[in-house]
């Protein structure tokens, strides 16, 4: 499946960006759906994961109560709805996709296709 993920920009600590993914080529809803984040010089961090249905969705402690996960299966799109920003969660921000886990998943290796990525910078 291919993805592309949009959204990404410049913010003042406290404020909000939705993060969008938009998937083509497969069926969107034979995938779980995962948002995970890296820095420079860093390994690609975890945020959150959302199973085929959209029921199940588990998240980084770190984004806990400030970011949700949703889908909509009829637009193939999953979204990262992002509140109460830190100049912590400056990265970027990467889509990607499971077929094989049938439930969301923390692991990139269970991902088998990535978007290209959408920077968020959050200023203090």
């Amino acid at each position: 499946v291919q993805l592309q993920a949009s959204g990404g920009g410049l913010v003042q600590a406290g404020g909000s960006l939705r993060l969008s993914c938009v998937a083509s080529g497969r069926t969107f809803n034979n995938y779980a759906m995962g948002w995970f984040r890296q820095a420079p010089g860093k390994d690609r961090e975890f945020v959150a994961a959302i199973s085929r249905s959209g029921g199940t969705t588990t998240y980084a402690d770190s984004v806990k109560g400030r970011f949700t996960i949703s889908r909509d299966n009829a637009k193939n799109t999953v979204y990262l709805q992002m509140n109460s920003l830190k100049p912590e969660d400056t990265d970027v921000y990467y889509c990607a996709a499971d077929r094989i886990s049938l439930q969301p998943s923390t692991t990139p290796g269970r991902y088998g296709d990535w978007g290209q990525g959408t920077l968020v910078t959050v200023s203090s």
